[in-house]
């Protein structure tokens, strides 16, 4: 049994969520993909995959066999990567993931820059409202803001970033400014839905007081410019990245509200595989993706 290119066949069955998909991804039919599934079923002795489901699901050792040779895969295809770069540089495919609004305005950029200076390294670049809900197994690098979840993926901060509670000029003079947290029961609020958070939960804290206010969203979408602008226009008031509302409080388009209050810091960070098994091409663009914000973040310069 070839037992990297088994490896590879399942996970691209996985990938695909389908057989059929599968098939056209491999270049064969779908019966030559069943036929070779059953073929290293029956090598292992053991099914891998639930095909009388309405949907494609991998069994308990499918899962598994998934997940440890995901891992041998990376380590294998990095130590070749490594070999191929000692002769001729980095090489290979890297996919990333990242948030709408911050992808657009600073990942891409910078992979653009990466590539020019390794013309090599294939890049794929998936935006996303819901970075976290995906398939995070398929990327190479996602990128995350805010507080980090559960995973078994390694974190690299990338840039601080804090929240900042604002609103336009036209609607503090308009409401008033609020005095406390309390307050903002009774303001129009709007809210980013992302990776299904609960968005309209508003966290505080000054000194030892730590409260929790849930305010009532007139206006929410998924992507932030969107709620950025409705911000500008007086629309309502927002709790939004600093890395995204910066420009617009400097330019007076904004003004921050409630700054003695602190709400949760929400870092950039990069979520990749183990550090071990991590192919040049991934630690090379990490370190590239870090240098670009220091000694200062653009939205702290």
């Amino acid at each position: 049994m070839n037992h990297s290119a088994d490896i590879r066949f399942l996970l691209t069955i996985r990938e695909s969520g389908s057989l059929i998909a599968a098939a056209r991804k491999l270049d064969l039919s779908p019966s030559a993909v069943t036929q070779r599934l059953q073929q290293l079923e029956k090598k292992l002795g053991a099914q891998l995959v639930n095909r009388s489901a309405r949907r494609l699901q991998f069994t308990e050792e499918g899962t598994l066999l998934c997940e440890r040779g995901a891992e041998l895969i990376e380590q294998f295809d990095s130590l070749f990567d490594d070999l191929q770069q000692r002769r001729s540089g980095l090489v290979g495919t890297l996919k990333i993931n990242a948030p709408l609004g911050f992808g657009r305005r600073h990942v891409a950029p910078a992979i653009a820059g990466f590539q020019q200076s390794n013309p090599d390294v294939d890049v794929a670049l998936t935006l996303s409202d819901q970075p976290l809900t995906e398939t995070m197994d398929r990327f190479d690098i996602v990128v995350h803001i805010g507080e980090l979840p559960l995973s078994n993926r390694v974190g690299y901060t990338i840039a601080p970033n804090a929240r900042l509670l604002c609103a336009a000029p036209s609607l503090v003079k308009r409401i008033g400014e609020p005095e406390s947290p309390d307050d903002l029961v009774k303001l129009p609020c709007i809210v980013l839905r992302e990776n299904n958070e609960d968005v309209s939960l508003w966290q505080f804290s000054k000194g030892r007081t730590r409260c929790n206010i849930r305010v009532r969203p007139h206006l929410s979408c998924n992507d932030g410019d969107v709620i950025r602008q409705w911000a500008c226009e007086g629309r309502g008031v927002i709790l939004r990245s600093e890395w995204d509302v910066a420009e617009d409080i400097a330019k007076g388009r904004l003004v921050r509200l409630l700054p003695a209050w602190k709400t949760p810091d929400a870092d950039v960070v990069a979520l990749t595989h183990h550090r071990a098994g991590l192919p040049a091409r991934t630690r090379h663009f990490m370190q590239y993706l870090q240098a670009r914000f220091k000694p200062a973040p653009p939205w702290r310069r």
